[in-house]
């Protein structure tokens, strides 16, 4: 992946449009030249200055962006950094196996002539893959805790209801309730984590499939030739992917990594970058 720019470096050498030189390195000249010549303070002077113009300049939302299109980085090669970085050694090599066959199933369907939406789509899959790691990850820790606290859950709900049992005023039997009402709550919390857990456990399995089956279909021996049929087929079975995506938007609802960004444009760039890292997983 590319290197993050260094945005204050960058606004160091500035240059508007048109302009040969960046107009920051005449201040410095102009301030180096007063120094030397009136009084040294003025060096003191011209540093502060130039302190708070890289602080304001590299910080702009609006240079940042635009640093980031020249440079081709772009805000969905930060996710896809950002959500590796949150996944154990484990989890990275699978989605680095699945990026591998994914790059090899681009490898197929470049000289085979096929839709330029068609190889973005692959792009999409193992992109989907890891944004459904990172929401497994996320539904995991919930689970997890969930098991963690089931049974004082169910001690403090036992407690509360044989005490509401009892002849109470009712300020505390309203206390009681609500306790019970949030008690329940969270349970139901849980039990929804786990379901949509299920559904990403059941997704990925599919997905992890559905890349080397496409690779079958579209060069099957003995010809090892791709055909329109093939190319048809894939095709489908991209769409199903892209179908299961827009239907089960709610299914992340609030998992903050799950996001619409376009995958990196060097996602599979590298066939050499995916299988190294994947062998260095197993």
């Amino acid at each position: 992946m590319k290197d993050k720019p260094n945005y204050f470096w960058e606004a160091f050498n500035a240059r508007p449009l048109g302009m040969p030189v960046p107009p920051n390195w005449f201040g410095i000249a102009a301030f180096g030249l007063l120094g030397a010549l009136i009084n040294p303070g003025l060096w003191l002077v011209g540093l502060g200055l130039e302190g708070l113009y890289l602080w304001t300049i590299g910080r702009n939302a609006r240079f940042r962006n635009t640093v980031d299109a020249t440079a081709g980085f772009t805000d969905s090669t930060t996710r896809y950094e950002d959500l590796l970085a949150h996944l154990d050694s484990n989890t990275q090599s699978r989605q680095y196996e699945v990026e591998r066959e994914a790059a090899e199933l681009v490898g197929l369907l470049q000289p085979a002539e096929a839709h330029a939406s068609q190889i973005s789509d692959v792009r999409q899959m193992a992109w989907l893959h890891l944004k459904l790691l990172a929401a497994r990850a996320s539904f995991a820790e919930v689970v997890d805790a969930a098991e963690r606290e089931r049974r004082k859950l169910e001690d403090q709900e036992a407690s509360c209801r044989k005490r509401l049992t009892g002849d109470l005023d009712e300020e505390l039997r309203r206390s009681l309730e609500q306790q019970i009402e949030v008690i329940t709550s969270r349970h139901a919390a849980h039990a929804e984590a786990k379901r949509r857990l299920e559904i990403v456990d059941a997704e990925l399995g599919r997905l992890r499939q559905q890349i080397p089956w496409c690779a079958s279909r579209l060069c099957s021996p003995p010809t090892r030739t791709p055909s329109r049929l093939s190319l048809d087929a894939l095709s489908a079975s991209l769409n199903e992917a892209n179908r299961w995506l827009k239907d089960q938007r709610e299914l992340f609802a609030g998992i903050e990594s799950f996001t619409d960004e376009p995958p990196p444009a060097d996602l599979l760039a590298s066939k050499t970058r995916a299988a190294a890292h994947f062998e260095e997983g197993l």
